[in-house]
């Protein structure tokens, strides 16, 4: 089964995560696939916005729990981070919707997204320190700038989750709605549709203040995470992470 399924229409790439069984937990095979195809888009012509979403009643159980205990060598040598490079990277809109659990980078990675709707069933988790990790994906630097130091080293250091509803008002997400992946592809065909050269002026104007920051903060996660990652704390948090889970 393709993890990860490409579909271009109207000018919209749509990237869906495929991996519903195991609540689209994202391999390294997966990143590889989604920088690559996001690589691509950035100089197709053709490509004017791009579409993220999820099969099954979740967006992703954030990374692959055997590939953190597996893990070794330089976090920026992963396709993970490779696959926020490209992210962080992508000149184009790319509108996201989620539902059910967005853990992890299922949270972090919205950060780089310029719309996201939620599903009234979505809540949000970034468990690193809870498993023996640090933040990634910018978030350390971004999450607090959008909900306040106190508000963000809150959720990071207590892994505390949150809904659909308090993330609209943090403003993580743009909307909630019912229907909210065809609320989410409505928007992805609009902003398809506006003239392409001013909206890709229009966001790099809107990403340049913080843009050195932000790849100065993943730099620095990166290198911190390997550590951590590396550590005995982690290895046991995960292990034990993983044994609950099976368990289930």
């Amino acid at each position: 089964m393709n993890e990860i399924l490409a579909i271009s229409d109207g000018g919209v790439l749509t990237l869906t995560l495929n991996r519903p069984t195991k609540m689209n937990a994202l391999t390294r095979g997966m990143y590889s696939s989604l920088a690559e195809h996001l690589r691509l888009a950035a100089g197709d012509f053709g490509i004017r916005s791009v579409f993220i979403k999820a099969e099954g009643p979740h967006f992703t159980a954030g990374n692959d729990i055997n590939d953190f205990i597996e893990a070794s060598g330089e976090v920026t040598d992963s396709a993970g981070f490779d696959f926020l490079v490209q992210l962080r990277d992508f000149p184009k809109p790319i509108i996201a919707v989620v539902q059910g659990s967005a853990i992890g980078i299922g949270t972090t990675m919205l950060l780089h997204c310029d719309v996201v709707v939620a599903d009234r069933t979505t809540y949000f988790s970034m468990p690193f320190v809870t498993l023996g990790l640090v933040p990634e994906a910018g978030s350390s630097f971004l999450f607090p700038q959008l909900v306040g130091y106190q508000r963000a080293s809150h959720i990071f250091l207590t892994g505390q989750s949150f809904g659909a509803e308090e993330a609209r008002e943090m403003g993580l997400v743009t909307l909630v709605a019912d229907d909210a992946s065809a609320q989410a592809e409505l928007i992805a065909q609009k902003i398809a549709q506006q003239p392409p050269t001013a909206v890709l002026h229009t966001k790099a104007l809107l990403k340049s203040s913080s843009y050195e920051a932000v790849k100065a903060v993943m730099n620095a996660e990166a290198q911190l995470f390997t550590l951590a990652l590396q550590s005995h704390e982690a290895q046991t948090a995960l292990m034990n992470f993983a044994t609950k889970r099976a368990k289930k």
